[in-house]
């Protein structure tokens, strides 16, 4: 038998120790290190999760006093108004709080409301946004939203207010968010069920 029909005959037996090296071996590490690494990002987020959630919370309620500082506790209540992230009654029949958010220029803009028991607009905060610095991160400044405190909670048109000057889709989202949150304490207030949206933000 020849050296070449016994390599050949080898390689049929034992498969071709070329395409192994050249080919199936460096699939099989990608894979294994792509489950190693997916095992290991998955143990982080299963650890860091509890934190993220209670940092998340904890920032949520410190809203929430913010916009009514003499409640000591607050209970949450179901809401389906499109864009309230949370509605809250504080104890004591001391009003509502009620954060929402709508689509801007470049992101969503949360807007936080506080309420009294007569329809009042109490306190107003601008949260954090995304939105064109200078310009559209304006609509979270007091300038902005202490206008709105001390009306009546009825929807707002952009004609009732001072929008931010060259922010104007920033300015409807403000609103839009604003006008959201009025919705979803009208609802409560009424003892009815929420409704759709009554104006959007980004146009």
């Amino acid at each position: 038998m020849t050296e070449a029909n016994g390599s050949a005959r080898a390689q049929e037996r034992g498969g071709n120790p070329d395409l192994w090296q050249s080919a199936v071996k460096p699939v099989v590490v990608i894979v294994v290190i792509c489950a190693i690494v997916g095992f290991l990002l998955g143990a982080v987020d299963d650890l860091t999760l509890p934190t993220i959630t209670a940092n998340r919370e904890a920032k949520a309620w410190a809203t929430y006093s913010a916009l009514i500082p003499e409640a000591d506790d607050f209970t949450e209540l179901p809401c389906d108004t499109p864009g309230v992230t949370a509605l809250m009654e504080a104890d004591g029949n001391r009003g509502f709080a009620v954060t929402a958010q709508s689509k801007g220029y470049s992101s969503q803009v949360p807007m936080a409301l506080a309420f009294d028991a007569e329809g009042t607009i109490t306190n107003v905060i601008g949260m954090d946004n995304g939105e064109t610095p200078g310009l559209g991160t304006k609509v979270a400044l007091p300038s902005f939203t202490d206008q709105f405190v001390g009306r009546a909670a009825e929807p707002m048109a952009l004609d009732d207010i001072d929008a931010i000057t060259g922010a104007t889709i920033s300015s409807k989202a403000a609103l839009a968010a604003v006008n959201e949150a009025i919705e979803a304490y009208r609802a409560t207030a009424d003892g009815t069920p929420s409704a759709t949206s009554t104006e959007k933000g980004a146009a």
